[in-house]
Parts: C-alpha cells; sequence; structure tokens
C-alpha cells in the first residue's frame, strides 16, 4: 500500500514525510556525534560542543551540495526548468554531495580551529550512518530510488511492477555501519580515523553494488556517478587508515 507523501497540511503548506524524514535523521545525527564527542570526554584537541558547533555548519552546506550535486548531473532538464533548482520539496538530493560538502566544511572547520580532523570525523560517523538509514525511507515514500524488476519475495510495488527496495538495502547497510561503530568499535579503537575510515570503506563497496541495482541513477556518459564515487571514498577510507595507523605508531 502507497503511503501519501504529503504528512499533513498546516496554513496550506504540505509537510512532506521526505523532509520530516530528513529532519529526524538530522536531529539523531547532530544527538549522536554531541555522545561521541562526549565518549571521548572532549579530549584529544576537542572542546566542548564543538561537535554541535561543525554539525549544524556542516549540515547546512551538505544539503546545499546535495542539491547542487543533482542539478548538475540532471542539469539537461534543470536547464529547461530553472524555477526548479530550489525545490527541494519534491527530492533531488544527492548523498554523496552532502557527504563531500558536508567533509570539506569539517575539514576547513578544524583547520580554523587548529582540531583533529580525524577525532571529528570519528564523531560523526556513526551519526552520519544513521541519519542516512532514516532518510532512505523517505526514498521510499516518495516512490524513488528503488531498483529494477524482480520477483524476489521482499520486493515492494512501485508503479504497478515489483521492484528491488534498494532504498531498503541501503537503510539496513547505514544502520549496521551505525550500530557497529557507536556500540562497538567506538569501545575499541586504537587510533584516530578509525571510525571514519570503516564508514567510508564499508559504505562505499556496499553503496557501488547497491547503485548498479537502481533505476535512477545520475549518469557521467556511460559511468553511474555514484559507482566512480563510491570508489573515490573507498579509496580514501583506505588512505586515511593507512597514513592513520602509521602515524599512531611513530607516536608510540
Amino acid at each position: 500500500m502507497r503511503i501519501n507523501p504529503v504528512a499533513f497540511t498546516i496554513f496550506g503548506i504540505e509537510v512532506k514525510w521526505y523532509g520530516i524524514l530528513i529532519a529526524l535523521g538530522v536531529f539523531l545525527g547532530i544527538f549522536f556525534t554531541e555522545k561521541m564527542a562526549e565518549k571521548k570526554n572532549y579530549s584529544r584537541g576537542l572542546y566542548k560542543d564543538i561537535s554541535t558547533d561543525v554539525s549544524l555548519f556542516a549540515v547546512l552546506i551538505g544539503v546545499l551540495g546535495a542539491r547542487l550535486y543533482y542539478v548538475i548531473f540532471e542539469w539537461d532538464y534543470y536547464s529547461q526548468h530553472l524555477d526548479e533548482i530550489f525545490a527541494i520539496r519534491n527530492g533531488g538530493l544527492a548523498i554523496y554531495g552532502g557527504i563531500i560538502f558536508g567533509g570539506l566544511t569539517i575539514y576547513f572547520f578544524c583547520k580554523r580551529k587548529k582540531v583533529n580532523c580525524l577525532t571529528l570525523l570519528d564523531c560523526v560517523a556513526p551519526g552520519l550512518a544513521l541519519a542516512q538509514a532514516i532518510g532512505r525511507w523517505g526514498n521510499y515514500i516518495n516512490g524513488e530510488a528503488h531498483g529494477g524488476v524482480t520477483n524476489v519475495p521482499w520486493a515492494i510495488l512501485v508503479d504497478g511492477q515489483r521492484v528491488h527496495p534498494t532504498f531498503f538495502y541501503e537503510s539496513i547497510v547505514n544502520f549496521s555501519i551505525f550500530l557497529f561503530l557507536y556500540f562497538y568499535l567506538s569501545k575499541r579503537q586504537k587510533f584516530e580515523g578509525q571510525l571514519i575510515s570503516v564508514y567510508t570503506i564499508v559504505y562505499g563497496i556496499a553503496r557501488f553494488f547497491i547503485e548498479g541495482m537502481r533505476t535512477d541513477s545520475l549518469y557521467i556518459g556511460d559511468f553511474r556517478v555514484s559507482q566512480l564515487v563510491s570508489l573515490g571514498i573507498i579509496i580514501f577510507g583506505i588512505a586515511i587508515r593507512l597514513i592513520a595507523k602509521r602515524e599512531q605508531k611513530n607516536i608510540k
């Protein structure tokens, strides 16, 4: 049964589930980022409330980046519909754009405040994964981010066809990453950057294969953009892991 994308109407304005779920994901993402900072006792170069400060900036820039990323790779359409560029209430946010721009915001914030960027990224990683897991359900309600036709028992019905619920696959992966990072690895962390490296490597691999199943991918020529970016963040995660472990050994 299809859920109405509009949750409720107030003063003639439609409030959609897509926006509600994104807002919930952002709230919980910031909440768990702050909890991670508390676990570190604001040590290792962090000061009280820095995680909240940077999260608010990163979310704002990340949303703009997510929209910009989507518009750039759908420019053939938006160049003819300029009035829709800022209509994010109708969908059209690319998570990789949000991650890239949000990550750059954190990096420059840390450079300015002279704090360890890897430490802060470790605090952000579990909450980011949880926010993504929640936000993907907005795709389900909008009837988007699904895969091709299939007969698997867990298929969902979209436009009269049974299709792969790729939004669900990604949500499960992200929720699993959150549980692993927050409840297990954060208590056994051996070096700065360990959590963010695990997030980028695991999510990058999962997204690469899930993206290959989707029917609404953004393309550069014959290549799916998100698969190319997935390869990039996997390499980035491996690089962080190798460099951080080497620096840890040098400190010892």
